[in-house]
């Protein structure tokens, strides 16, 4: 297992360098495409995967990364309420075939997974966008790393007992003041290297602090609905590792929040 993990790993950042490389039309199709199957893993678990509502789902993901590289901004809210209002449409067109808790969940699976998983190609369409849309993972990645090390070394309070029984608190704040550390580092290479930003370290460790946090949010909600559904997996795409949203359930609570933190601190 941990062979085919390790290998799986190798592929993923391969791909992912790759893909944030070229950025452009190379960076907004993949995260389309993952943000398609994420969605579409989301609606398997409430078996709207291959329903007309799941199908309503996959065209506004479609169209959502078409306004965003066309830069029809000024579409993407009004795409949302419709999509709201088509989800709807076939809810009451086709009632009693699903209930309001689908609904709901077919509405949180594009925007929980498409639109918030797209804030990664927006930071990378950004100046020194190459650069910055590293701190997505330097506030995930480097949380995870962090929060596990503190956590195996002097971690005693449980921070969620029944949804992840290993999580402490120690790791959790270890985890969010690892985050910050890095993200210093980081600001002090991007200060010398890619641009003079007055004090640069102090900006980016804030941003990987506070980026941390939903990276924690985002792993326990994913957890949690795993839990609440009885799945192991959302998916078998990556072997070892699941699916794309058991790989990316931090990456999408951190990158709106970096990509904001960016905006108003840089």
């Amino acid at each position: 297992m941990f062979k085919q993990r390790a290998i799986s790993a190798v592929f993923l950042v391969i791909i992912a360098a790759i893909t944030l490389y070229f950025g452009g039309a190379v960076t907004c199709f993949v995260m389309c495409g993952v943000s398609f199957i994420g969605t579409m893993e989301l609606l398997r678990v409430y078996e709207l995967h291959k329903k007309g509502i799941g199908i309503v789902a996959y065209i506004a993901t479609i169209l959502y990364y078409v306004c965003l590289y066309t830069g029809h901004s000024s579409f993407l809210m009004p795409l949302m309420v419709l999509y709201l209002l088509a989800v709807l449409a076939v809810y009451v067109l086709t009632y009693p075939a699903y209930d309001d808790k689908k609904i709901m969940a077919a509405f949180m699976s594009f925007f929980y997974v498409s639109v918030m998983l797209s804030f990664v190609y927006l930071i990378r369409d950004m100046k020194n966008g190459l650069v910055l849309v590293l701190l997505i993972f330097v506030s995930s990645w480097g949380n995870d790393t962090c929060a596990y090390l503190v956590g195996r070394a002097i971690g005693k309070h449980k921070m969620s007992p029944k949804l992840s029984p290993k999580k402490s608190i120690e790791g959790l704040v270890g985890g969010i003041a690892g985050s910050g550390i890095l993200g210093a580092i980081f600001g002090m290479i991007y200060q010398h290297f890619v641009a003079d930003i007055h004090m640069a370290p102090l900006i980016f460790a804030v941003i990987g602090a506070v980026a941390a946090i939903p990276a924690v949010i985002g792993d326990l909600a994913a957890s949690a609905i795993k839990r609440n559904n009885d799945i192991k997996d959302y998916g078998k795409l990556i072997p070892g590792h699941g699916g794309i949203l058991d790989r990316f359930d931090s990456i999408i609570f951190t990158a709106p929040i970096v990509y904001y933190l960016i905006v108003y601190l840089l």
